[in-house]
């Protein structure tokens, strides 16, 4: 008698929303690289497309479903196509894209979402040599953001001041990277079939092994519990999945084949349930996994399947679930035709209660700690939130970033006494270094006042001619009419 798992996951159900609540016609990139083409938040859903002569992505509000305009504004600054996107978790305005021209920008989306299009980053991000492939946000730093390219370098940034803090040479092309619950730590896949976990301070290879064996991208994921999830192609090209513990790579707890198909297996974890979903490039499956710490650890619970291949998908963070329906996770998935197809994944109950076993603490959109802190060695685990009362996203100031300027050697002069009158001042608390914000808004008024002047000076200028021009007619009428007194 065969023995049935208990789980309340098991049936978990995926139901597509209707065509009209969706997002339709839109024009997906035709892009060859392995990439998701979609990046969500609570806020907004961003989606790779095709541009003649350079790279841009569309920016929608989840509210606004239906058939996208052809004429949409489009987020469009990248001389080349543009490979990946991704959102930042501290700030649900901001996403960052990596393209083949060499470079990161960072995008600041307007409060009410675009209304023209989007064409200056708020800072482009220059060091790699060839194309840029990958995007991963720190999970608990603000302003962290992890690049790759096909230069073969790692590179971990401080986009606040828009400097590369750590530049790793790896020794073959990079496919995933994933970090770990705290982000002291990063894994990632390679070229060369080599599965690595790396530091993040350091930049040095902790532990290493062979993953799987076949020569298409494999991918993989750090789990919160410190184990690796990854999958590839065996040497036969069969589709495989693998886990891993962090501090032994030589050889996989479990690795399960999974059918012969040849696109490439994207992974989204949620750290909350311990639940892991397979969708395929080209598949018309999602496949969902609980990992524990039985055997065989990594546990099929079903699949959904639909009659349309998957050409992109992207995956909610949990925070901008519907805990009201007792949704724990919610896919868009592109279509070839252009449709991102909105598929949200339930738990059925009777119960209209707040289901406190499905819903755990999350991570919420507060850092943990700042990039200072985090360039300096500190870690720290991400801060939670309940999703009882639903989630209240918390006050963002905009992206600002602060250049350093590396010629200025000059050693800091001694405080010059302060007089009487000024004593009250003196007195008062330095602002803090964010301060430097009044900078930036007096630049604005200023560049405001500038484009009203040249506004100005083009009237003048119009009227101006217009002017010269009558009077010429005038001097031209009145010649006339001598001409016409001599005959």
């Amino acid at each position: 008698m065969a023995f049935m798992r208990k789980s309340k996951f098991r049936h978990v159900f995926g139901k597509p929303l209707k065509r009209d609540e969706c997002y339709d016609g839109i024009r997906i990139t035709r892009t060859s690289w392995e990439s998701t083409y979609c990046a969500v938040n609570p806020k907004y859903v961003a989606v790779i497309t095709e541009a003649a002569g350079g790279g841009s992505f569309l920016v929608l509000p989840l509210a606004k479903t239906g058939r996208v305009n052809i004429d949409h504004p489009m987020v469009a600054g990248h001389k080349g196509a543009v490979l990946d996107i991704a959102w930042c978790p501290h700030n649900d305005d901001v996403i960052a894209s990596a393209s083949e021209d060499c470079t990161v920008k960072l995008w600041q989306i307007p409060e009410d979402g675009l209304k023209e299009n989007l064409v200056e980053p708020v800072v482009d991000l220059f060091a790699h040599q060839r194309r840029v492939t990958l995007l991963v946000w720190h999970p608990t730093a603000m302003n962290v953001l992890l690049s790759t390219g096909s230069d073969n370098l790692v590179i971990i940034w401080n986009v606040g001041t828009g400097e590369a803090m750590l530049q790793i040479d790896m020794p073959d092309q990079i496919y995933s990277g994933s970090f770990n619950f705290d982000g002291s730590r990063f894994v990632c896949t390679c070229k060369d079939k080599v599965l690595r976990i790396v530091d993040t301070h350091t930049g040095k290879t902790i532990k290493e092994g062979k993953c799987h064996m076949g020569s298409k991208p494999a991918q993989c994921a750090y789990l919160k519990n410190g184990q690796v999830f990854t999958t590839g192609f065996s040497k036969m090209s069969e589709r495989q999945y693998a886990l891993w513990d962090e501090n032994d790579l030589n050889e996989p707890r479990t690795i399960e084949e999974i059918d012969s198909s040849n696109g490439v297996m994207f992974i989204f974890y949620d750290s909350d349930t311990n639940m892991v979903y397979l969708a395929g490039k080209g598949d018309s499956i999602i496949r969902y996994y609980e990992v524990t710490d039985e055997a065989p650890y990594v546990h099929f619970l079903t699949l959904y399947q639909s009659n349309a291949p998957q050409r992109g998908i992207g995956f909610m963070p949990k925070r901008g679930l519907n805990v009201n329906n007792n949704e724990i996770a919610r896919f868009y998935k592109l279509h070839n035709n252009g449709l991102c197809e909105i598929i949200p994944f339930t738990v059925p109950r009777k119960s209209e209660l707040f289901q406190d076993d499905l819903y755990p603490d999350t991570a919420s959109d507060v850092p943990a700690i700042s990039a200072d802190d985090f360039f300096s060695g500190k870690n720290a685990e991400p801060v939670l939130v309940s999703l009882k009362e639903g989630f209240a996203p918390s006050k963002k100031e905009q992206l600002k970033v602060v250049k350093k300027n590396i010629l200025d050697k000059m050693p800091a002069k001694p405080q010059q006494q302060q007089s009487s009158n000024n004593a009250e001042a003196a007195a008062a608390p330095s602002l803090p270094p964010h301060s430097i914000k009044f900078n930036v808004e007096d630049l604005k008024d200023l560049q405001e006042e500038i484009k009203e002047l040249k506004l100005k000076v083009r009237s003048q200028d119009k009227r101006i001619g217009n002017l010269e021009n009558r009077l010429q007619q005038l001097e031209d009428n009145a010649d006339e009419e001598e001409g016409g007194e001599e005959a």
